[in-house]
Parts: structure tokens; sequence; C-alpha cells
């Protein structure tokens, strides 16, 4: 009795941890919903974690001595990891929650590989399936880790600009061929064929090595445009690399946690792909960020600075007005002050709605966080599809800190890096501002023409400030009116 319950524990245990994690997956589906979602995926997991420690219950006669300096480590382990988790989540700015993101894929990717050198090194697999599964799971752990990292630190600005070399592309199809030759050889060697020139620990090396060289090969070119979708990629490499693992150890929880991480990563890239014109298997295998071929086309008109307090006044006239928000947002932490001016808008009777583009900002979904932050209703926020015709219609199209998602040579500019990426349609409303710190590009790296249009005026500086200015204008006019 005493031997069958810890198994039972355990397997009640993970399918509880199972059932919490697709439950909490479903209500993140809404920004309603998404903060009691991610508190019930955190529950299924740390089901699952204190579940695991009865697996002391069932350790091999050689791992007996070794006990209680597991479970100290393991415990260890997991104050060190929880006290980083909760320290660094407290702390971090909304505007660095790209960068947190890339590193908890790499660090789920490098976890994968983790369990995979521990089964490869010591020679826990049984049967060619299992060695395989375990050998893809590496791979694609490894590639999720160096990858990721290289995803940070482009981000978090340590590395400025895509690298990119002549022949580039060989050289990663070489560094992939070579990793699964290599995985090869360690599956030959496993059912007794002879390792040529080293050592099967050696090659086992070679082959993280070689994997997490390809992750760095393939991430060192993506231009900072390209970003979300790179982060959605690295997701799903993630949960699948786990799921895989979850499949080696035998272990449901872990399955069923990767496979849906992995499948939601998967649609997301989907998504993501699809919002910038891009498929799949260009993002992946081909000229992903890629200068154009062609020489991009001539910008007409003039660039029209205005005061702030000017805009904010020409807004209280409007009958409505649609706001485009983007990273200049988040990077002022301006959201509040937004929200502030529109309800002094509202208050005036003016129709005021939120556009937002699927890859705004640097990561899915961080623009729609950032106004749930500020409290702005969901009926007010709508994306592109649902508002894109509305802007015809629409007396001011109000932008702070976007620029390649509103830029109209996506739709018009066949020399352009981002031709055929669909666009918020702002040009066409009847009166555009553009809260702008500076007259800089894009993450592209190009002009916007819709800065140059005759219906569009700019209006230099921090966004927050410029906030603050629009509203003591609106106030001014109230307070004179009284």
């Amino acid at each position: 009795m005493l031997t069958s319950l810890p198994p039972l524990v355990i397997g009640l245990a993970d399918l509880a941890a199972a059932f919490l994690f697709l439950y909490g997956l479903k209500r993140m589906s809404s920004p309603a919903t998404a903060s009691s979602g991610i508190f019930v995926a955190g529950i299924g997991m740390v089901a699952a974690i204190l579940a695991s420690f009865l697996y002391v219950f069932d350790v091999g006669e050689a791992a007996r001595p070794h006990l209680y300096a597991n479970i100290g480590l393991a415990l260890v382990a997991l104050a060190i990891g929880g006290g980083l988790a909760w320290w660094s989540g407290k702390r971090v700015a909304m505007t660095a929650m790209p960068q947190m993101v890339a590193l908890y894929n790499g660090m789920g990717g490098g976890a994968a590989g983790a369990i995979a050198a521990a089964e490869l090194f010591g020679d826990r697999t049984s049967g060619a399936t299992e060695l395989v599964v375990t050998l893809l799971g590496a791979l694609i752990g490894a590639v999720s880790l160096s990858g990721s990292l290289i995803a940070w630190a482009k981000l978090d600005g340590v590395i400025t600009k895509p690298l990119r070399f002549p022949g580039q592309q060989v050289v990663n199809a070489i560094a992939l061929i070579a990793t699964l030759t290599v995985g090869g050889i360690v599956v030959a060697a496993a059912f007794g064929a002879a390792v040529p020139l080293l050592s099967l620990p050696i090659w086992i090396c070679v082959f993280f090595g070689l994997a997490m060289l390809f992750g760095v090969l393939m991430t060192l070119p993506i231009g900072g445009a390209d970003m979300p979708v790179v982060i959605s990629i690295f997701n799903a490499f993630t949960g699948l690399a786990v799921g895989l693992e979850g499949f080696v150890l035998q272990n449901p929880a872990l399955m069923i946690a990767g496979m849906v991480v992995g499948a939601a990563g998967l649609l997301l890239t989907l998504l993501m792909a699809k919002a910038m014109n891009r498929s799949i298997a260009n993002v992946v295998f081909t000229n992903f960020g890629d200068a154009p071929k062609q020489k991009q086309g001539a910008v007409v008109g003039s660039l029209k600075p205005v005061q702030a307090a000017d805009a904010g006044i020409a807004m209280r006239y409007a009958k409505s007005v649609i706001i485009v928000p983007g990273y200049g947002l988040a990077v002022a932490q301006a959201q509040q002050k937004l929200f502030e001016f529109v309800k002094l808008l509202q208050g005036a009777g003016v129709v005021v709605k939120f556009a937002v583009h699927p890859v705004a900002g640097r990561m899915p979904g961080q623009m729609d966080v950032l106004l749930a932050e500020a409290g702005v209703p969901y009926d007010m926020i709508f994306q592109l599809d649902q508002i894109n015709d509305e802007f015809a219609t629409t007396d001011v199209a109000l932008v702070i800190g976007a620029n390649d998602v509103v830029n109209p040579a996506a739709r018009t500019d066949k020399g352009s890096p981002i031709f055929g990426m669909p666009i918020l349609n702002v040009d066409k409303a009847r009166h555009v501002y553009v809260v702008k710190r500076g007259e800089g590009k894009g993450y592209a790296g190009i002009v916007n023409a819709l800065f140059y249009g005759d219906n569009c005026d700019m209006v230099y500086g921090d966004a927050k400030v410029a906030l603050v200015a629009m509203i003591e204008a609106v106030r001014g006019l109230t307070a004179a009116a009284a």
C-alpha cells in the first residue's frame, strides 16, 4: 500500500496540474481574465513540483546514498530560482517585459536540454525511439537557449545591429546539418557501432555545442522589427522541447504543459507571421531581416512640428479620435496620462477608440497589457482588422510612439522592407498627430511616409510630457468655459 500510494498521488497531482495549465491558458485568452489565468496555471505548477518530491520513495539502490543530498540541492535550487523570479518579477518595468520573456524562454529551453543531457550522459535511454526523441528535445532546447539569449541581448540593447555576412544562410545550413550528423553518430554509437575519432561523451558535447551555435547563427541576422515573431518562435521551441523530454521521462504533466506551450507558441507565431505578411518558412529559413533588393521610393512632403497643447485642443473639438499606441508609450510610461486625457475627451463628447497592431511593441500583446494596466476598458481596444476601415471616417488619429506599423509605404512602396505588411490605415484619417521623441526611424530603419503627409503634424518630445500638456490645454478650455 505504501509503495503504491506515491505513484497514485503523483499521477493525480499531474492530472490536476495539467487541468490547471489548460484552464489557466484558457483564461489568459482574454485581458479581463488573464491575471487569474496566470495565477491558476501557477498553482498547477506548484502542484506538479510538490508531487515530484514523492519520487523519493521510488529511487534506485544506486541513488539511495545520495538521497538527502539531492533533496537538499533541489530545495536550494527552488529557493534560488523562486527567489530570483519573485524579485525580478516585482522589479521589472513594463518596457523590459520582452527581455524577461526572452530570458524565461531560454531557461525553459535550457532546462529541457539539461534533462536530455542527464539522460544521454547517464545512458538512461532505452530503445531507438526514446534516444531519438531525447536528441530532438536536446537540439530544440539548446537552440532555444542560445537563440533566446541573443534575442535578449538585442532587446536589451547589448547587441544594437543585426550581424549579417555573405553566405550566412549556407553557414547556417552547414551548422544544422553538422548537428544532425553528430546526432546520427550518437545514435549509431548507442547501438554498438564504432565511434570514430572521439569518445561518445565528447560527441554528445559536440552535439550540444553545434546546436547552441545554430541557435546563435539563426538569431544574429534578425532585425529589431522582427523580434515579436522571434520571441513567439522560441516560445514554441521551448514548449516543444519540454514536451519531448516529458515523453522521455514519462511525465504526463511535462508532456501536457510542453505541448500546450508549444502549440500556443506555434499559433502565436502563425498570427505574428500573418500580421507581418511572412510565411513561417521565410521566418525560419530564408532572408529574415535582409535589406530590400529594390531601391526604396522617395518620400514627398515635409515634417510639420506643432505644440502638444494645440494638438490637444484640436482633439477636444473633434467628433472622433482613434489612438494608436506604440513602444514609445511604454518607454515613457505614459499610459496613465493617456487614459486621463482620453477621459477628458470623452467628457467633452468625443468618441475615442484604441487601435492595436498585432506586432506593436516588442512582443505580442505588450500594448494590450499596457492599456489594461492603465485601466482602459477592453471594449475600447480594437485589433487591426476590426478598426482599419474606420480611419477613413475618423476626424483625428493620434499615434504615440508607433512607427513601422503605421507606415503607408507597406502598401505602396515595393522597394520598402516592410512592403506587404498589413498596417493600421492611420494616413487615411482626416488629420493625424504623431507624438515622437525625434526624427529617428523605426525598427525597420526606414523613413515613415506618414510623417510627411499633408494631413500629419508632429508633436516632438517625451510622450508623458506631451500628454500632460494636452491635458492642461483641454482643462484650460473647460475652466474658461465655466
